[in-house]
């Protein structure tokens, strides 16, 4: 690796040499210590070799009494490089204008990466900082950590540290968020289970208090369940926070108009293929004018961070967008897959209505047309705990 470095900073070429004896022009190499390498024979008097472009003016000078012919076929490096811009000033300022521009892009912050947020969506972190001054090309050597902390943390009083580090021109914006505690129960509180809606009992599980229903009893919503008055011996009554948990079999019925009547993507046409630049918050049309979309369209958007190598990150981002306009069509699908869609889009309303514990054990689905609509219906019997915790003075 050492030796690849320093010959492509200098400058190697790559040689083609035709002589009677070849071997003459390996014996002067060594002789006159020409450094050679990735030697290969292309005939029987014929071969190309690499050397330096110092020792090709050695071996051309040590070759004169030979009938070899050398012929130049590539040269590479960075001298090389340096010969070609010689005398390009206009090419050479660009260059010199461009080191300084990204130089300069360094101090500014043009990109932020958002770390640690969990339930605290990036957007809200990121207009809580631009409301502080911190936004695309701010200076990010201005950036005060404790003073932006302090306010930050006033605003979003769901996280409980944060820290913006400027690497560059990117904004590394590292939070933790708070972990609430869990609800804490007072049991000094009294209260009573009442059930949270109709259904059987099927199990009663009174873990403080006096149960007040029994296995196959039918209870309606706001019944009480278990009592948080419970005799005491010489006192009379004694007053608890009633706990536990009462599972029973409840019933629902749920429905869903589904449209028959729906609109298919016909024919395509052309594809469209518009590039734009974003300098920051500005944008850079590379096109003619007419942004506007077409409704009736697939739009693919593709954005390409510009970064130089070693992954330094550019304030320029590459914006490819493409979209393929067709046409749409009216069309009347199945009642099968209608009512296929209802009863996903029932189940998944279902499940939403229960807890985590609780459970569907039977379902019954019906379906009617009424006009270009499908009225699907849902009858389903499920298991779950209908304990809910009220206070006893509550209303």
């Amino acid at each position: 690796m050492y030796k690849k470095l320093t010959h492509y900073i200098e400058g190697d070429v790559l040689l083609a040499v035709e002589s009677a004896y070849p071997e003459r022009i390996v014996n002067l190499c060594s002789a006159h210590g020409i450094p050679f390498w990735d030697v290969r024979w292309t005939g029987a008097i014929s071969f190309t070799m690499r050397t330096t472009r110092r020792g090709e003016r050695r071996l051309r000078q040590a070759a004169v009494q030979t009938d070899a012919a050398i012929r130049r076929l590539q040269q590479r490096g960075i001298s090389v490089l340096a010969e070609r811009l010689h005398r390009r000033y206009a090419l050479l300022a660009g260059l010199a204008a461009l080191a300084l521009a990204l130089l300069a892009s360094n101090f500014f912050i043009w990109d932020f990466e958002v770390t640690g947020n969990d339930t605290v969506p990036e957007e809200v972190i990121l207009r809580a900082l631009e409301q502080q001054g911190v936004t695309v090309g701010s200076r990010g050597l201005s950036v005060d950590q404790e003073q932006l902390r302090n306010h930050l943390l006033l605003e979003l009083p769901e996280l409980s540290w944060l820290a913006v580090n400027v690497k560059g021109c990117v904004a590394h914006v590292q939070v933790v968020e708070r972990q609430r505690p869990p609800e804490v129960v007072r049991e000094q509180e009294a209260a009573n289970v009442v059930a949270g809606r109709d259904g059987l009992v099927t199990k009663v599980e009174a873990l403080d208090g006096r149960a007040e229903v029994m296995r196959g009893t039918t209870v309606t919503r706001g019944q009480l369940l278990i009592s948080g008055v419970s005799d005491s011996t010489g006192r009379g009554v004694r007053l608890v926070h009633g706990m536990g948990r009462v599972w029973a079999r409840t019933w629902y019925e749920l429905s869903a108009l589904v449209p028959l009547q729906v609109y298919e993507q016909g024919a395509e046409g052309d594809t469209v293929t518009r590039v734009a630049l974003d300098l920051g918050k500005r944008r850079i049309k590379l096109y003619g004018k007419g942004s506007v979309t077409p409704a009736d369209c697939d739009k693919i958007t593709q954005y390409k961070r510009c970064a130089l190598p070693g992954g330094l990150r550019l304030p320029v981002t590459l914006v490819v967008e493409r979209w393929t306009p067709h046409s749409v069509l009216e069309a009347e699908r199945s009642e099968k897959a209608a009512q296929q869609e209802g009863e996903a889009l029932l189940l998944g309303r279902l499940q939403a209505l229960l807890d985590e514990d609780g459970s569907v054990t039977e379902t019954r689905f019906a379906a009617a047309r009424q006009g270009n609509w499908l009225l699907v219906t849902l009858k389903a019997e499920c298991l779950e705990q209908i304990g809910v915790s009220v206070p006893l003075n509550a209303p």
